[in-house]
């Protein structure tokens, strides 16, 4: 029975996603839905998290590794990690941007814009790509360290984003706004800066996988 548990929190970790997103389709800032449902999505993300990093510790300490937990793993977290950047990115955080008189221009007061979401799901698709090319011609293609500081940084920046929307409301009346908006664009810059250095580097090993295994044949 033990054997299961990390299978058995990874596909937990799948429903929380599914709630998860639910809860932000439910929400709109300053729109319909109760503001309590970002709440509830922030602790619901906040327990996926931290179940992402214990399934991965009981299945390395109870030495109980399996083919499932090596698909289905790396499968969630990028279902909630692109899935939380595409709500950040769409109409439910849409606010009118108060730099500009057209109230017909708007921006997310997540920070998030559609083009960051391109750069984040192209290097998805890109490293996907050459793992089954790589893989295919016998190569070995497995998760590199800029791979899991990528993960981190996007996971540790959802976080920051919804704190900083729970809180709007808090900061603007104690004056720290600002600072808190800074740091959110921070983590936003930081995270699409390590998205495309990851990028590169998996396209440069994946160029030297390539070229040694030609040689090779």
């Amino acid at each position: 029975m033990i054997r299961h548990i990390p299978n058995l929190i990874t596909a937990a970790r799948l429903v929380l996603a599914i709630v998860f997103f639910a809860l932000l389709s439910a929400y709109q800032y300053k729109g319909r839905g109760d503001p309590m449902l970002l709440n509830v999505a922030l602790a619901t993300y906040t327990v996926a998290l931290f179940s992402d990093f214990l399934d991965g510790y009981l299945a390395r300490k109870w030495k109980v590794q399996s083919v499932f937990g090596r698909i289905v793993d790396p499968f969630v977290d990028k279902v909630l990690v692109l899935g939380s950047f595409v709500f950040f990115a769409g109409k439910n955080f849409i606010i009118p941007d108060p730099a500009m008189d057209d109230r017909h221009v708007v921006k997310t007061i997540t920070g998030i814009a559609p083009g960051i979401v391109v750069i984040l799901l192209a290097r998805e698709l890109l490293v996907t790509t050459l793992r089954a090319v790589t893989e295919s011609q016998g190569g070995n293609f497995g998760a590199a360290w800029s791979g899991k500081l990528k993960m981190v940084c996007q996971s540790v920046t959802i976080l920051v984003i919804l704190l900083y929307v729970n809180s709007l409301h808090s900061l603007e009346e104690q004056g720290f706004e600002p600072a808190a908006r800074y740091f959110r664009n921070f983590c936003i810059a930081v995270t699409v800066a390590v998205t495309v250095f990851s990028g590169l580097l998996y396209l440069r090993r994946g160029r030297t996988i390539y070229e040694s295994t030609t040689a090779a044949s």
